[in-house]
């Protein structure tokens, strides 16, 4: 790793049914595998139920979103029991007092957690659209644009779980670095670490943050402010197969004068298997982190790219 990172360091906020509380409308729960024996290995969960939390009882009711007079509202299928104010207000006192989070799993498909995708019903019943945003989450991530989430059917696609992952690493960085009172070399410093995992996410975006950084007459607090957002916002963009191999040449050219015939041929043979899809991303990152061992590069052994978060999640092996 980059720098030094605990488990109890990195706190994700999660819905409880999740990790295996059974506080869902039915008193069931919806495990997810991966955030329980995978990713809780190395992070510490803050769960929460906004439904439960407001008072609704185990079991209960099912509550959904509905269009009332084009406002959407949260409530029992009847239209009674709206709880829409309610679950507007815990989300705000949760987002407040969360801060410290550096990431967030929703429930899919829920009318308080869900992240995307949930369904809007109109008043007689019917299924109108399936765009809605659960009561609870919708404020959760407004209040806090940055904070890394995602909900646990779209963790089970191995890219964006990874992308998830990564993201929640890079955002506790930032956490760290901000509270240890941020200077121009301190941002210039974390920029180094992340130049090559924004190039494999958008080419643009790499450009952007190198010529916002240069802009020597912005105020620090808005120059950060401003890359901040510009980082979070480049790593949800999907890597590419093309972008990563474009990433992977950049870093191959560190060694260059190092490698005699026979290794430069096979670290490019590992690189163009992965980019005919007949290798795994970890094929060619492993080779580069054993020359990187063999010859050292300080400013390489400094790059996220090259080890984003701990190997053992192996969220590389499977692309």
């Amino acid at each position: 790793m980059i720098y030094s990172v605990e488990k109890q360091e990195i706190k994700i906020g999660i819905s409880a049914c999740l990790i295996g509380q059974k506080v869902r409308f039915d008193a069931s729960n919806k495990p997810s595998r991966f955030c329980i024996d995978e990713l809780g290995e190395h992070v510490e969960y803050e769960s929460f139920c906004p439904e439960v939390a407001i008072g609704l009882p185990i079991p209960r009711p099912t509550i959904r979103l509905i269009n009332k007079d084009d406002v959407i509202t949260v409530a029992r299928p009847d239209g009674s029991g709206d709880v829409t104010e309610a679950l507007q207000a815990y989300g705000k006192k949760v987002a407040e007092m969360t801060k410290h989070l550096s990431g967030y799993v929703f429930c899919a498909k829920s009318p308080s957690c869900g992240m995307e995708r949930v369904k809007i019903y109109s008043e007689e019943g019917n299924s109108l659209a399936s765009d809605g945003i659960g009561a609870f989450a919708k404020e959760i991530m407004e209040a806090n644009p940055l904070l890394p989430c995602e909900e646990n059917g779209r963790l089970n696609d191995m890219h964006i779980r990874e992308n998830f992952v990564a993201r929640i690493y890079a955002y506790k960085h930032w956490q760290k670095v901000s509270a240890s009172g941020l200077t121009k070399h301190k941002l210039t410093t974390f920029h180094s670490h992340y130049k090559y995992s924004v190039m494999s996410h958008n080419l643009v975006a790499y450009r952007k943050l190198g010529q916002l950084l240069a802009d020597v007459d912005m105020p620090l607090a808005e120059k950060a402010d401003k890359y901040i957002f510009g980082l979070m916002e480049a790593l949800k963009i999907p890597a590419t197969r093309k972008n990563h191999v474009n990433t992977l040449t950049h870093i191959q050219g560190y060694f260059s004068k190092h490698l005699v015939a026979e290794q430069r041929k096979e670290l490019c043979e590992q690189i163009d298997g992965y980019r005919l899809g007949l290798v795994p991303l970890i094929a060619p990152l492993t080779l580069i982190n054993h020359y990187l061992r063999e010859y050292p590069k300080d400013y390489l052994k400094g790059q996220s790219y090259l080890q984003p978060y701990p190997e053992q999640l192996r969220l590389r092996y499977a692309y």
